[in-house]
């Protein structure tokens, strides 16, 4: 029940990983998909951002842009906004938050003096309720981007960040987000046929998104979304989408394996291989690297996120660590594909595994992080 014609959706990305959700974009059907710096736009309606938010595992956000006008001073800002037909998407009864971003090309530059008109041509002409502060309901989100004195406005429709499924409560410390994983996965050209292993599995983040993939599972079954507060949801039409979560038999596909040498971690990934429906699939048990032996059966993808040093201080151990991972890859995993997710060049040529050329570097929590991957090791 589209209120207004195809219009453009934009599926945030980490910086490094664009293409990589464009091939998923592609692949799943959405219409005139390009990539940018921070993620790719498609176009479409209401249907289709649910369908984005529900199926894709590798955008974080989907921003639907519901508007524009031009604007070169406040006064001009605050009459169109008064104007703007809000209650086309926003409902006056859920919170709204107003977040604004300003460039110099703009005669409207200064972001806190916008966002106060924009606030008060919602609550005065539109009868809206605010949501302030970090402690207030959530509510929606509205982005206005003033670049080049144009005023585009956007609804977060994600709410949380996609790559909270919703049905992984137990992390470790420094987690893989299931986004990058899902991506880090593509990249690595699996696509759910293979047997995956990861000998420092966490809190199981690559084994359970593999298995998921395999199974056919929509990463966003589990979870709510802020589309489900605006005027434009139909629970009705989502419920239906829902219902096209087809699930692969699970004795027909491959078997997926995690190991760590922490107890907890392994625990963890037990029970959120449980709750996301997927044990039937994957074997966590405690074992080092150095006692890693590869699964009966075809062969396919070893894929790690070994520590990076950013919290450790001997980095010298580190360097060991990688020195025999890589060793046990080379004699025991003849015929798999590898990939290592590390933020320093260093490690990764300490395991002396064969790296085809390098990926783009990806932000992740503060650090730039690469995917060093292999052709199937001889």
């Amino acid at each position: 029940m589209d209120t207004v014609s195809d219009f453009e959706i934009f599926l945030t990305a980490p910086p490094g990983l664009e293409q990589a959700l464009l091939k998923e974009v592609g692949a799943l059907g959405f219409a005139s998909a390009k990539s940018m710096p921070g993620g790719v736009t498609v176009m479409g309606g209401w249907s289709d951002v649910w369908r984005a938010n529900l199926c894709l595992r590798g955008a974080a956000r989907v921003l639907a842009r519901i508007g524009e006008f031009r604007a070169f001073h406040l006064a001009q800002l605050d009459k169109r906004a008064r104007k703007f037909p809000w209650g086309d998407v926003l409902r006056p009864d859920v919170p709204i938050r107003v977040e604004v971003s300003t460039n110099k090309k703009s005669k409207i530059y200064h972001a806190g003096a916008a966002t106060e008109r924009v606030e008060r041509a919602l609550t005065e002409s539109f009868g809206a309720t605010l949501a302030k502060g970090e402690d207030g309901p959530a509510g929606v989100t509205l982005k206005l981007r003033i670049d080049d004195n144009n005023c585009v406005f956007s609804v977060d429709t994600s709410g949380e960040g996609l790559h909270k499924r919703g049905h992984k409560v137990a992390v470790g410390k420094a987690p893989m987000r299931e986004n990058l994983a899902a991506m880090f996965l593509r990249d690595c050209g699996y696509d759910g046929t293979e047997p995956v292993v990861d000998p420092m599995c966490g809190s199981g983040t690559f084994v359970l998104e593999a298995a998921e993939i395999a199974l056919g599972l929509m990463p966003g079954r589990s979870r709510r979304f802020a589309f489900e507060d605006l005027a434009t949801f139909d629970a009705t039409a989502f419920e239906a989408l829902k219902g096209g979560d087809h699930q692969q038999a699970p004795q027909d596909l491959p078997r997926f394996y995690g190991s760590d040498r922490n107890a907890g971690a392994v625990d963890m990934a037990t029970a959120n291989a449980a709750r996301s429906g997927v044990s039937a699939l994957v074997h966590f048990h405690q074992a080092a690297v150095s006692d890693l032996m590869p699964p009966e059966g075809p062969k396919g993808l070893v894929i790690v996120n070994p520590p990076y040093g950013a919290r450790i201080g001997n980095k010298k151990l580190l360097y060991a660590l990688y020195a025999a991972l890589g060793q046990t890859l080379k004699t025991r995993f003849k015929g798999w594909r590898v990939g290592i997710v590390t933020s320093e060049t260093g490690l990764a040529t300490a395991t002396n595994l064969p790296f085809r050329p390098y990926g783009a570097p990806v932000a992740h929590g503060g650090l730039k992080i690469r995917l060093f991957q292999t052709d199937p090791l001889k």
